[in-house]
């Protein structure tokens, strides 16, 4: 019966690694832009969605500030008085004027006026920051989407790899397919084996990495992937398999991860 393992790498490539410990998160904040692609996508959203909404607000008050400061608000309906905004007349309009000046929408009720200079001001300053929001934001909504992440989903691993003779050397092999018809070109492949190990010093190595040769020298690491093909790996003097023999293969813990 086979042992249930944890992972390093699930089948579906997800990494069974959580970063713990990390005392300099800020280097999170300087590359925002990468940190808001790698959110989740209900965390992205919500981002998407307030970064507009806090910037309607925001400008939203500051054009309802200048409206009473201005006593905009005390001459409503007064036709000899000129205001900063026309039809501005309280806080809910002035939301919505601020989603107009945005999103350029220009309904055409409410309009800002020649006599109004700190609103001109605040005009260019909100179609400026509003044309960096719209930028970043679509930028990072259209990123997070074109990602190829579920293209692995059509690409197909033979359940179970093999060892056995081939051409009368022993091999280490398995099978990589696509099922789409649009295929992809210039692929490559790797195989890293992922175990712990001691050094002769005495040092315990978690984890290590030891490259698997799959063609790497002969160029047949760069698959043309268009019907299945058989990967394989040579085990030969070279290969970190060559002392193991099958009972301590089937009893030492150690995990191949395939990269394509």
């Amino acid at each position: 019966a086979s042992r249930k393992r944890q992972r390093y790498v699930e089948k579906d490539g997800k990494c069974n690694v959580q970063h713990g410990n990390v005392r300099e998160t800020y280097r999170y904040l300087t590359d925002i832009f990468t940190t808001l692609v790698d959110l989740k996508w209900r965390f992205s959203l919500l981002i998407f969605i307030l970064a507009y909404a806090l910037t309607w607000l925001f400008f939203g008050l500051i054009w309802w500030v200048i409206a009473y400061s201005r006593g905009d608000l005390e001459h409503l309906g007064d036709h000899s008085w000129t205001p900063c905004v026309n039809n501005l007349n309280g806080f809910v309009s002035a939301f919505l004027f601020s989603i107009e000046t945005e999103t350029t929408i220009g309904y055409g009720h409410r309009v800002i006026t020649d006599t109004c200079p700190e609103g001109i001001v605040l005009l260019l300053l909100q179609a400026i920051l509003g044309s960096m929001v719209n930028a970043f934001m679509v930028g990072c909504m259209f990123v997070k989407i074109s990602q190829p992440n579920k293209r692995a989903e059509t690409l197909v691993f033979s359940s179970h790899a093999v060892v056995s003779l081939r051409d009368d050397r022993l091999c280490l092999m398995f099978r990589v397919g696509d099922l789409r018809d649009s295929h992809i070109v210039e692929a490559s492949i790797r195989a890293k084996l992922i175990q712990s190990k001691q050094t002769q010093e005495g040092e315990f190595i978690p984890l290590d990495q030891t490259d698997l040769s799959v063609g790497f020298e002969t160029g047949d690491d760069r698959l043309f992937l268009v019907s299945p093909l058989i990967i394989s790996h040579e085990i030969d003097e070279r290969s970190p398999f060559w002392d193991v023999s099958r009972g301590q293969l089937e009893r030492d813990d150690f995990e191949i991860v395939v990269i394509l």
